[in-house]
């Protein structure tokens, strides 16, 4: 099945308007979504360069150094010597930071859950099977394959 450009511009902004309006309801504590972000991505992937993090959030080195530096100052964060090479520093999640990353998931999956209800019952399940289907496509972006990777 394809899918036209307006249908997936509707879904781009629907999706959007949901992460921001999941952020507003269920502030995490300070955290900026970029810093969110990298939480996640360390968490997933272990310890990365500042450039990495960059390039996977993505987002400008800059922003990557002011996100990292924001989490490194509330302890979420620390730098550690690139084993491969000492010049370099790696940024490794500590468990304060794996711990805030579970925190801001909680309460934001807390107002979808509640959300979730006004829905019908097969409405609600319907969306919660697409889950590992937006997983994937977020996870597709990383092969290659992507027009935005290309640039």
């Amino acid at each position: 099945m394809i899918i036209d450009d307006d249908a997936a511009l509707q879904l781009v902004i629907s999706l959007h308007r949901l992460l921001r309006s999941l952020r507003r309801a269920a502030p995490a504590d300070g955290i900026q979504p970029t810093q969110i972000v990298v939480l996640s991505l360390l968490a997933e992937s272990g310890p990365a360069r500042i450039g990495e993090l960059a390039a996977r959030v993505p987002c400008s080195q800059p922003t990557a150094t002011s996100a990292v530096a924001g989490l490194e100052s509330t302890g979420l964060v620390l730098r550690e010597s690139d084993p491969t090479d000492g010049r370099a520093a790696r940024i490794v999640l500590t468990e304060q930071g794996a711990r805030a990353l579970v925190d801001a998931a909680r309460a934001e999956a807390e107002v979808l859950a509640w959300r979730l209800g006004a829905l019908g019952a097969e409405e609600a399940r319907a969306v919660v099977a697409l889950g590992p289907l937006l997983r994937r496509l977020a996870e597709a972006a990383h092969d290659g394959s992507d027009p935005a990777s290309r640039a």
